[in-house]
């Protein structure tokens, strides 16, 4: 297997589990056209070339393991032909990944715990389409890019070890905290989305600083960033921008619409600044036809920019030059799918080898 282009080894348990699951439930596959013909007892002789390429940064608080694990499991269940609907399948991503149960799914996603010793009852369930809200808009500022010190699962296991917090949060918190934003979801109600996300999200900052040892997943920058739109919200009197950290340093900022997020994006850079010299499209990525609604597709354009009237006086100058790495604009979006467009593959037809 190659990540990003560097061949690394698949004897890890998490692969292991997610290859023995899928082989386990392999049908059988025929296709006259290209001569093939493969039965269900072949699939444990025969030997599989994958190649995995994330475009944003790995085992950096992104869920790039969530995501490569969710498209390991859809493309060996695809190419296997296994007779599984994605709930089931979210099940055996789960195992290689917590989070890669959501991402069999688009849009937004319930993990249900379950409640059977063999975790078979643990799996994924679609609460609402990317359709369904289609107004948020999400910026990401990548803080950092590098890889984390410890990782979500070992910090996780840590956290359960020594953290009372976290039992507090699992038993009292969560629960109630789980219905309340399903009927966010379901109303699209912004002010409650964001009070829970924001609060979420920094309840689980605190239980990895309540673990022994404890782990410091975000930075000063995190920290400026969630000071930034704590105080956009508060002069605006209603939320505009929710903030979510996942285990890193790197900021998801969900915006309310469109407008608002061409907002953000302007405060953003104004105390954020790229360093100099940098071609904006490379610091905004993803859908950076938001540069443009923002007057930031000319030269000097970020130099020109203003502070937030509301919050000027508040958050400092800009000072911050070069400490985020760059943004991606992005929305909801869809689970995986199989790209028709054989030129997209990432192994050469020829040669089973990455292009």
């Amino acid at each position: 297997m190659w990540l990003n282009g560097k061949e690394i080894s698949l004897s890890g348990i998490r692969y292991q589990n997610c290859l023995r699951e899928i082989r386990g439930r392999a049908g059988e596959v025929e296709d006259e056209e290209k001569g093939v013909k493969i039965e269900k007892k072949d699939w444990e002789k025969l030997h599989l070339h994958i190649a995995s390429y994330n475009n944003f940064p790995t085992a950096a608080g992104l869920a790039s393991s969530a995501a490569g694990f969710a498209c390991l499991v859809f493309s060996l269940a695809k190419l296997m032909n296994v007779d599984e609907d994605a709930s089931h399948l979210s099940a055996i991503a789960r195992q290689g990944s917590g989070s890669a149960c959501r991402s069999l799914f688009g849009g937004f996603v319930k993990w249900r715990m379950g409640s059977k010793e063999d975790g078979s009852d643990s799996f994924a369930v679609q609460l609402a389409d990317e359709k369904h809200w289609n107004d948020l808009v999400i910026i990401i500022a990548v803080v950092s890019s590098r890889q984390k010190e410890m990782s979500s699962t070992s910090g996780m296991r840590k956290s359960v070890e020594t953290s009372s917090l976290l039992q507090h949060r699992a038993k009292e918190v969560v629960p109630k905290r789980i219905l309340q934003m399903e009927d966010a979801i379901k109303n699209r109600d912004f002010a409650s989305f964001t009070q829970l996300s924001c609060a979420d999200s920094n309840q689980y900052h605190a239980v990895c600083l309540d673990t022994s040892p404890p782990i410091f997943y975000m930075n000063d920058t995190s920290h400026m960033i969630i000071s930034f739109v704590e105080k956009w919200n508060r002069s605006k009197g209603t939320p505009q921008v929710a903030y979510t950290f996942d285990a890193g340093p790197n900021a998801v900022l969900i915006a309310r619409n469109r407008k608002l997020a061409v907002q953000l994006l302007q405060g953003l850079l104004y105390y954020f600044p790229p360093k100099s010299d940098t071609d904006m499209k490379s610091y905004v990525v993803g859908d950076n036809s938001i540069l443009k609604e923002a007057g930031l597709d000319g030269a000097n354009s970020v130099e020109n920019l203003q502070p937030p009237f509301e919050i000027k006086d508040s958050i400092g100058s800009q000072d911050q030059k070069g400490e985020v790495n760059y943004f991606i604009c992005t929305k909801p979006g869809r689970g995986p799918v199989v790209l028709p467009d054989q030129t997209q593959a990432l192994l050469d037809p020829e040669t089973g080898l990455p292009k």
